[in-house]
């Protein structure tokens, strides 16, 4: 009889809560800036602004984007702090911290001033919640289902998203157009999170984080919990020991490391060069094809393609990221370890990029919504660019972050990332809305076109598959030229390099960064 872990599931559930501000924003936020109540209490009706289209694009960017950027400091900082004050204690402070920056947002009465303050104040909280939370449920799973485990909080992340754009709905189709409308769309998150924030302190800091601290009775008491398990059980105490010597081992391998030294390393050797470069790269088709300059501009979007009516665009909004939700769900648990990162990074792009071409001439021709069976393959087109977003580089960029970096350089590397994925989120949040005044909409359309068919050829050239490559055979994958990469593979069934797919590696480029790599790489 199989038991069930009330404290484990409790735990998962509570953590995974840490992304509902990043989903929330991003669907029911964004959406709420399009109410009648909150364009009049922050000056963005139309009517106030006439001549001057770019004014009330940047208005309407700056209130959104301004989130994001508060976001990109807060996985900054969250870097700092998970260390030092545990992961559950910097959960809780980032927790916090967002919390009160949504109460300034909902009492922000118009006040634009006091409204960007807590855009960046909440956005602290969101982006250390994005590195936090992850990080909290990858050390608390057991490594066979670490994968899904984690994938939990995109799950939790997707569904407030969704959730957000059909609250706008109901508050457009049912309240009056006052202040108290915006105000409860903003305030609804703060339930299941302040529900979340208070559980939290009935639970433990994660097993890995307390053996790092010496704390090793502590640590072996919470794993017995979150695996519904007596102490002296040998599994236990076997999943203990292999915690206690992956610490050890890191400690070894980061030890008289500066940060300033590691970032030396990934300057000079090829292998770690190469791999932080394209984790860069990925993060930057990723952000630049589009994905979230469109879905914070969701609904505005299926106004251009020909959605007649506020309530209607809402709904539909909601059915993109009911989209969007079941196939990172399908991607996640299914289609990544099956057909592998690439060939799904590679389809999403291409139905990224086809969509994106067919929206600019359709946007270039018939914006003004007179052709009805090209308005609705413009509808279609937005769904099936969703399903392109979700099976690839909407979660295939934190995959790759996650596996092809070796101990040593990881955090360094993880930390640009991170700060690459928000800056860049910030810049193309914040850019959007002056792209469809200054390029108009096509225009955008063209520029989101070619970085995706740009991306495809870097991307679908440089990156190798890594599914089922061990994390200490990663780099046997990055030794030969960067532009090969797509033919890398590595023979599990023996520790000879196969750069480019063969069996042989004669190379000289090949063999020197393996050489000097081969210590390191663990």
């Amino acid at each position: 009889m199989v038991q069930f872990n009330t404290y484990y599931l409790l735990t998962i559930i509570v953590i995974s809560c840490g992304s509902i501000p990043k989903g929330y924003d991003e669907g029911g936020f964004s959406a709420s800036t399009g109410l009648a109540s909150f364009k009049q209490d922050f000056g963005l009706v139309s009517s106030l602004w006439k001549g001057n289209e770019s004014g009330l694009a940047d208005r309407k960017a700056n209130i959104s984007s301004f989130g994001v950027l508060g976001a990109a400091f807060g996985s900054i900082i969250a870097l700092a702090v998970n260390d030092r004050l545990g992961r559950l204690r910097a959960w809780q402070l980032f927790i916090a911290v967002w919390m009160t920056g949504c109460l300034m947002q909902v009492f922000s009465s118009g006040i634009l001033g006091l409204m960007l303050f807590a855009r960046i104040w909440g956005g602290l909280g969101a982006g250390g919640l994005t590195v936090v939370a992850p990080l909290y449920l990858s050390e608390i799973a057991p490594a066979r289902s670490r994968g899904m485990v984690v994938s939990i909080y995109m799950v939790v992340l997707l569904s407030f998203l969704t959730i957000g754009f059909f609250i706008n709905y109901a508050a457009n189709a049912t309240l009056a157009a006052t202040r108290m409308q915006y105000r409860l769309v903003i305030a609804i998150p703060l339930i299941p999170v302040g529900i979340a924030f208070v559980t939290s302190f009935f639970l433990d800091d994660t097993p890995r984080w307390l053996a790092s601290r010496d704390r090793g009775d502590e640590a072996l008491a919470v794993l017995a919990k979150l695996r519904h398990a007596d102490p002296s059980d040998q599994a236990l105490a076997h999943e203990y020991d292999e915690i206690h010597e992956q610490i050890h081992t890191r400690q070894q391998i980061l030890a008289d490391s500066s940060t300033w030294a590691i970032i030396k390393d990934i300057a000079t050797i090829p292998t770690y060069r190469t791999r932080f470069l394209l984790g860069a790269v990925m993060q930057t088709v990723a952000q630049w094809s589009g994905g979230n300059g469109i879905t914070y501009y969701i609904p505005e979007i299926f106004r251009y393609a020909g959605v007649v009516g506020e309530n209607t665009s809402l709904i539909t909004s909601g059915a993109y990221g009911a989209v969007k939700l079941v196939f990172t769900m399908v991607f996640t648990w299914g289609l990544v370890d099956v057909f592998g990162r690439r060939r799904c990074f590679i389809t999403g792009l291409f139905l990224q990029c086809i969509t994106h071409v067919y929206m600019a001439i359709y946007m270039a021709i018939w914006i003004d919504g007179t052709n009805k069976p090209a308005s609705d393959a413009a509808i279609a087109s937005v769904f099936v660019y969703a399903v392109g977003w979700s099976i690839g580089l909407c979660t295939v960029q934190y995959l790759y972050g996650t596996e092809i970096y070796p101990t040593r350089i990881r955090s360094v590397c993880y930390a640009s990332n991170m700060a690459l994925h928000w800056f860049f989120q910030f810049a193309v949040v914040r850019v959007t809305p002056n792209m469809f005044v200054s390029l108009n909409v096509w225009g955008a359309y063209v520029f989101w076109a070619v970085v995706c068919g740009v991306g495809l050829v870097v991307l679908g050239l440089w990156a190798p598959e890594t599914k089922g490559i061990p994390m200490e055979r990663m780099e046997e994958l990055f030794s030969g030229r960067w532009w090969m990469g797509w033919r890398a593979s590595v023979d599990l069934d023996s520790s000879e390099t196969k750069p480019f797919g063969r069996g042989d590696s004669s190379g000289k480029e090949s063999k020197a960064p393996f050489a000097h790599d081969r210590k390191t790489d663990v």
